[in-house]
């Protein structure tokens, strides 16, 4: 006989909570009617910075701290922890002072064993990560900006790029994602432009879905190699005042929906376990306050069932309203926000409900939601970063960096050709890596990437003479370097002028208490904090760049930026790369010497000056006129992006809701064009826009291939004219198809 029939009926079982073959929905109720009131309201607190959990030991490994004692303590466990990997200027954490790739699973072991024992009912806590651009942890693999991957029109290469962060991050003992994805830049002057995808919902959304599905994977648990993505920042923060960070929106609930929504929606549709609330108000209330936007809208109108929460200290901004951060609390919770970031608000939430400011039934909802994002962890099973550590990380950074790489201009000069046996690289971003990586970056081990000159030097054919001088800095007036360039210029055939900005965070860096640079310092001039009043690079720049023109030397310009910077258009070639992350020398380099095409679309219309904005393709279809002083439209419009072949198309074919066209590569090399789908709506209960983009499909082609393209005309709905271009500006130029779709529920 089996044991099992001679078991004693009276003996403890184990909790129904602790079977990991129960559905989750069950074990969530069996853990929540076993909570304490304080042990729920811990359930819902990340105040903690996961830095200060830690210090080193003399002999090299990790200590707990009083601090992480102190907060476990405060709640009998802890909910979640945010940063313990994070390292970077604000943080303080650096080599040698924090977690790298072989001790960071340890490290979060270490933590995680003692938040289980310090919790009555074994509760682990949720180790929350920035993964803005790749792991923000020492010896995480920085992949490039989301302008980058937005300029890369390639959702299934970004999809593998997030599939292996995720990897990286779980290999570490961490668990959450938080991303930026549903921010749309619609004014370039706001410092993280460098986080958005680009101007345009319909390119947001398709390069978030590609986010979720290559970070979390498919199924109810995740593997161990996928992490839940908390996709921030919902809704319209890209739509700020002016362009200042975290300032007001000035936003309709049309403008809402048509432009910063749609990213969140794909993203939701797609599975993404969490949402971050917004700095910005919508409608003169709070984000992580508006319970319009985040239980009407989110939860009752999507249906969406995961996770809400706040931006750092946000809650307990809405004191302002309230009037306290308990009653701050309450308001954000009963308003949809699950769990808290930094701020003392949630911490009274005990108080909260003995007050009556909110009911014990909205706070079980809430943590709820916490524990069931536990348990499809697989938390509760396994507390140790067990993943294996991805390998690939640097080449996927690259092949990020060469799709995004965007020739805006040229003469004939690139790519560099065989009459061209000295080139002088110039421009103080020519011999550095430190300004290609953007924002929310980890502190880098030397000799990690390679900036333009050393890329150059050692792809260069032999005989090509390489010479180099910085000019100028990125920010001042110094021209003091200025004579030694325009030397080495008048000596070559070709000047390539690295020019740019830079987010580099340094330790004199002064910090807002959420992080945001409060002071910009050296040379940072864009990120979190660095919103510019004008869109121009630093003064010498400029200077540099007239000095080197009057050699007569035929110059091409490069760019290295987090957003759209006004540069005259008198070079010979013009191309960007963003922030093209560690490996972007190489990228660019591979471009300019011809052993790589420029395969970039720009994901952001370029403005001629900051007095235009805004300068977005998608305006309402009225009278845009132009002004006495200046025209109306951008220097280079959203989508474009010239190769170094040819390509024709014939006209489009429509069979139900899909078209094909025939794209032919006319030219003598390899290319990839991105055709590029808008629709112009005809008749509307509301005033259209000018153009919308509603479909687009890269396609790489030899010399004299053709291939045909099919794009499924999804979300499309009434009369509309539909066009096939190059680019939103050669939409506007080409005959279109008019057709009326049949009604459906828009993406």
């Amino acid at each position: 006989m089996s044991d099992a029939l001679h078991r004693d009926p009276t003996a403890p079982t184990e909790p129904l909570y602790r079977d990991p073959t129960a559905p989750v929905d069950a074990r969530v109720r069996d853990l929540l009617a076993r909570m304490t009131l304080r042990e729920k309201a811990g359930q819902l607190n990340q105040r903690m910075y996961g830095w200060d959990a830690y210090r080193r030991t003399p002999d090299g490994g990790f200590e707990l701290t009083d601090a992480l004692y102190a907060e476990t303590d405060r709640f009998e466990g802890l909910g979640a922890l945010y940063g313990l990997q994070r390292a970077d200027a604000w943080s303080g954490v650096e080599h040698g002072s924090g977690p790298g790739a072989e001790d960071g699973a340890a490290l979060a072991e270490l933590v995680q064993r003692h938040v289980v024992r310090r919790s009555r009912l074994g509760i682990p806590a949720l180790f929350v990560e920035e993964v803005p651009h790749g792991l923000m942890a020492l010896d995480g693999t920085v992949l490039p900006v989301n302008l980058a991957v937005g300029a890369g029109w390639d959702p299934d290469l970004y999809r593998r790029a997030a599939a292996h962060a995720a990897a990286e991050l779980r290999a570490r003992g961490g668990h959450v994602a938080l991303v930026s994805a549903l921010d749309i830049a619609r004014d370039p002057r706001w410092g993280r432009t460098e986080e958005c995808f680009g101007e345009d919902p319909y390119l947001a959304a398709r390069l978030t879905e590609a986010l979720v599905r290559g970070m979390q994977g498919a199924g109810e648990v995740f593997a161990q190699d996928k992490a839940p993505v908390v996709l921030k920042h919902f809704a319209g923060q890209g739509a700020t005042v002016g362009g200042r960070n975290s300032a007001e929106s000035e936003l309709g609930w049309r403008e809402l929906h048509e432009i910063h929504l749609p990213a969140a929606r794909a993203g939701v549709r797609a599975g993404a376990a969490a949402v971050m609330a917004a700095y910005n108000e919508v409608d003169g209330m709070p984000c992580s306050g508006n319970r319009a936007l985040l239980a009407g809208l989110l939860r009752e109108e999507w249906g969406f069932e995961g996770l809400v929460m706040a931006d750092g200290l946000a809650v307990d901004r809405l004191a302002r309203i309230t009037g306290d951060k308990v009653s701050a609390g309450a308001l954000a919770l009963n308003s949809g926000v699950d769990l808290s970031l930094w701020d003392e608000g949630f911490t009274h939430l005990e108080e909260a409900v003995e007050r009556g400011l909110v009911t014990e039934a909205v706070l079980d909802t809430a943590v709820a939601r916490v524990l069931r994002l536990k348990f499809r962890l697989g938390l509760f099973e396994r507390q140790d970063g067990t993943a294996r550590p991805p390998s690939g990380g640097a080449e996927l950074s690259r092949d990020l960096a060469r799709a995004a790489v965007t020739l805006l201009r040229n003469d004939g000069v690139l790519p560099v050709g065989p009459h061209v046996s000295r080139i002088a690289v110039l421009g103080p971003q020519a011999a550095t890596t430190a300004h290609q990586f953007g924002d929310y970056t980890a502190p880098q081990r030397p000799g990690t990437g390679s900036s333009v000159l050393d890329a150059l030097r050692r792809l260069a054919p032999p005989g090509l003479d390489i010479r180099h001088a910085p000019g100028c800095t990125l920010t001042g007036r110094d021209l003091s370097g200025i004579p030694a360039a325009i030397a080495a210029a008048a000596a070559s055939d070709l000047a390539v002028l690295v020019l740019g900005g830079s987010s580099a965070r340094t330790p004199d860096t002064e910090f807002d208490a959420n992080g945001a640079a409060l002071k910009a310092v050296s040379e940072m001039t864009c990120g979190e904090g660095a919103d510019l009043a004008e869109l121009r690079l630093g003064a010498a720049q400029y200077a540099l760049l007239d000095a080197v023109l009057a050699t007569g030397t035929p110059t091409a310009v490069v760019l290295v930026q987090g957003r759209p910077h006004v540069v005259p258009d008198t070079a010979s070639a013009l191309l960007t790369a963003w922030y093209p992350g560690p490996w972007g020398g190489d990228a660019i380099a591979e471009v300019l010497l011809g052993l790589a095409e420029p395969a970039g679309r720009l994901p952001v219309s370029v403005p001629r000056s900051a007095a235009q904005l805004p300068v977005y393709y998608n305006h309402k279809d009225t009278e845009y006129g132009g002004y006495t002083d200046l025209g109306a439209e951008p220097a280079y419009s959203f989508g474009h992006g010239l190769s170094y072949t040819d390509f024709d198309w014939t006209e489009p074919a429509f069979t139900g809701r899909s078209l094909s066209v025939d794209v032919t590569n006319t030219g003598q090399r390899y290319g990839r064009c991105v055709v590029q789908v808008y629709l112009r709506r005809l008749i509307t209960p509301t005033w259209p826009r000018t153009l919308e983009l509603c479909a687009f499909e890269g396609v790489g082609l030899a010399p004299g291939e053709r291939r045909t393209v099919t794009l499924p005309l999804e979300g499309v709905t009434g009369t509309v004219e539909i066009r096939v271009a190059a680019s939103a500006a050669q939409a506007l130029a080409v005959k279109g198809h008019s057709f009326t779709a049949p009604d459906e529920t828009p993406l």
